[in-house]
Parts: structure tokens; C-alpha cells; sequence
């Protein structure tokens, strides 16, 4: 158990005003998604914040920022070093329930991780509690499709290839990275400007320790939102056996995509549980970050054109 923080977890406060990471390659203040409001927004849910109590868990021993209240969803890019940038960019979903957001664990982390390996991490903040009266991944999708739209339109000002973005989600965020994957030829909303004029569908997908993604009480279908087909973006997942959110959620999902002649690759573990991100624990589903890498060169996400 370790008893000190990162560095990065110290300025909470400034994290959550300014979601940036401590690294120097948080290049850009947040982008506003919508400009004139999030559509059916009337900013009625509270003040956003750290929803965090202190029985919460400490995943790896360190704190989460548990970020809740959310009504002005943002995307914010953290740049690679230049000597290994190859152009590739990831939108990241951190996850939550639909409820809060893991900001730092599985956000802000994961975009550090991304830049390790040469890609923009770009960071959602899509909107959450859920909102009465609809599917609680409803707003949230519509925030992502419209991030997506957002970056790529941007992509050379964020020294991107624009045919090489892809969704990474955790949890409700793996549902929601599954959503955008499966439901990209129309907005499911009106459009606003441009940007949504490009297409919103993911070159790729990573998927980890996904929920929502199959009806249990209906042998595990398919979630009717997910419409899997051919054109679904080539996708990795990866479960632990002693998820509590069930690994059938990675495995149904991935049977479909398989069905589908999509490629994909799944990875289930013995044992991790659920809810660790990139912490380090006894459990080798530690291990999943490299295989990601791996395979994200296999299909060429991290090969720049020549």
C-alpha cells in the first residue's frame, strides 16, 4: 500500500478546475464542446466537483477524483513528446456508472500513458449524472460524437492524423466507447456548426472492463443500442473473470464483432476485479496496457503514412 500520492494528485482543486494533468504535455485549455450549451441542458444538477466520500476505494493505494455535476462537457488534449509523436489520437472515456467520471484513473492517467507511447490522448468530460427521462447513455453519446467530430475537423491543428483517431473507455466509459463505435452515420442531435460534418465513427476502439454491453436476463444479448456490423471500427477488450460487472459484457460483445468479420482481439484475466485503470496491483490484468500497445501497432494505429 503506498502511502504517499503522485504529484499529480496533490492539486486536486486546479485539477478539477482546470482538468489538466502535472505533465507538460497538456498543451491546450479544455475545448468547449457546445458553444451556445449542451442540447436540453438548463444547468439544474448542482455545482460540478469531487463527488468522492471517504469510504470510496483507493485503487493501487492512491485517491480518485470521482467528478460529478457535469452539465459543460469539455475535451482537453494532452500532446506527446514530439520524438515520439506518431499522429495517432484517442479519445478517452473515463468511467463511472454513468454517474461520476474517474477523472485521474481512468483519464487523466491514461492520457499520460497514451503520450508515453506516442499518441494524443483527448480527454472527454461528457456529461453525467444521469439525466431523467432518457437512456443514461443518451447526453453522454452526444457528447462523444460530438467530440469526435470536433477533433478530427481540428485534427491539423493538433497535429493529427485525422484517418487515426480512435475511443478508449473504461466501465460505463467502455459502454459509451462501444456506443460511438456502433451508432456514427447520424448525430443524435441537431447540428451545431461544421464539425459535425465530419465523420464521428472511431478508427479503432479500446475497451476495458466494459458494463452495460449485453441484457444478462436475455442469455446476454446484445445491448439493442450496440447495431455491431461490418463497418464497426476494429476493437480490443479486456475483462477479469472476477469482474463484478461480469466479463460476459467483453466476451458476448466480442462474439458479435467476430460474427461481424470485425477485427478484434479479447483478453480475459483470472483475476483483477474491476475498477483499477493503469494502477499497479498483485494481478497480472496489470499487464494489459502493453498488450493494447502491441496491438495497436499491429494494425497500424501508431505507423505514420509515408
Amino acid at each position: 500500500m503506498k502511502t504517499s500520492l503522485p504529484a499529480r494528485y496533490v492539486a486536486i482543486g486546479i485539477v478539477l478546475l482546470a482538468p489538466l494533468s502535472a505533465k507538460s504535455g497538456d498543451t491546450r485549455e479544455p475545448i468547449v464542446l457546445w458553444p451556445q450549451g449542451a442540447p436540453g441542458e438548463i444547468g439544474a444538477i448542482g455545482a460540478e466537483g469531487d463527488m468522492t466520500k471517504p469510504k470510496d476505494g483507493t485503487p493501487g493505494g492512491w485517491s480518485v477524483v470521482r467528478l460529478g455535476n457535469v452539465s459543460k462537457p469539455t475535451l482537453t488534449i494532452f500532446s506527446p513528446p514530439k520524438d515520439k509523436d506518431t499522429g495517432a489520437a484517442v479519445i478517452v472515456c473515463p468511467g463511472g456508472g454513468y454517474n461520476i467520471l474517474a477523472w485521474d484513473l481512468e483519464g487523466t492517467e491514461v492520457c499520460d500513458w497514451l503520450n508515453s507511447i506516442g499518441v494524443t490522448g483527448a480527454l472527454l468530460k461528457y456529461r453525467v449524472p444521469r439525466r431523467a427521462g432518457v437512456e443514461p447513455y443518451t447526453a453522454p453519446l452526444q457528447d462523444a460524437q460530438r467530440a469526435m467530430g470536433v477533433l478530427r475537423k481540428r485534427a491539423s491543428e493538433f497535429g493529427i492524423d485525422p484517418k487515426r483517431i480512435g475511443v478508449l473507455g473504461f466501465s460505463a466509459g467502455g459502454h459509451l466507447s462501444a456506443a460511438l463505435s456502433t451508432n456514427y452515420e447520424t448525430r443524435t442531435y441537431p447540428r451545431v456548426d461544421d464539425a459535425d460534418d465530419a465523420s464521428c465513427r472511431p478508427d479503432f476502439a479500446v475497451i476495458i472492463y466494459p458494463g452495460y454491453l449485453t441484457v444478462k436476463d436475455q442469455h446476454d444479448a446484445l445491448a439493442p443500442e450496440l447495431k455491431v456490423n461490418a463497418q464497426t471500427p476494429p476493437t480490443f477488450l479486456t475483462q477479469a473473470e472476477d469482474d463484478g460487472v461480469r466479463p460476459e459484457n467483453a466476451i458476448y460483445y466480442y462474439l458479435a464483432l467476430k460474427n461481424a468479420k470485425v477485427p478484434a482481439e479479447l483478453h480475459i484475466y483470472p483475476k483483477g476485479g474491476h475498477g483499477y485503470g493503469l494502477r499497479p496491483s498483485e494481478n497480472n490484468i496489470c499487464s494489459w496496457p502493453d498488450r493494447a500497445a502491441e496491438w495497436l501497432r499491429s494494425i497500424n494505429a501508431l505507423t505514420k503514412p509515408k
